[in-house]
């Protein structure tokens, strides 16, 4: 059954604009779970400068020789 507002009886009518409101609602999201997953990939491990600052406070605190320390800066750069 029909009613005057182009839906069931409940008055829930999908043929105007619910169906086209939620394919922009499902892009809006997808699109966005997309960003977020880039950029938190994105934002994992060490910076080059945290990475240099860690290996700095190592060989001032004597973890690692003179030669550990170029080599692994030669690797960082």
């Amino acid at each position: 059954m029909w009613n005057y507002y182009g839906g069931n009886m409940m008055g829930w009518g999908f043929d105007g604009w619910f169906m086209p409101f939620m394919m922009i609602v499902f892009w809006f999201a997808l699109i966005a779970l997309v960003v977020w997953a880039v950029r938190g990939f994105r934002g994992r491990g060490h910076s080059h400068g945290h990475a240099m600052e860690i290996l700095k406070e190592r060989y001032a605190q004597g973890e690692i020789t003179k030669k550990e320390f170029e080599t692994i800066k030669k690797d960082l750069e």
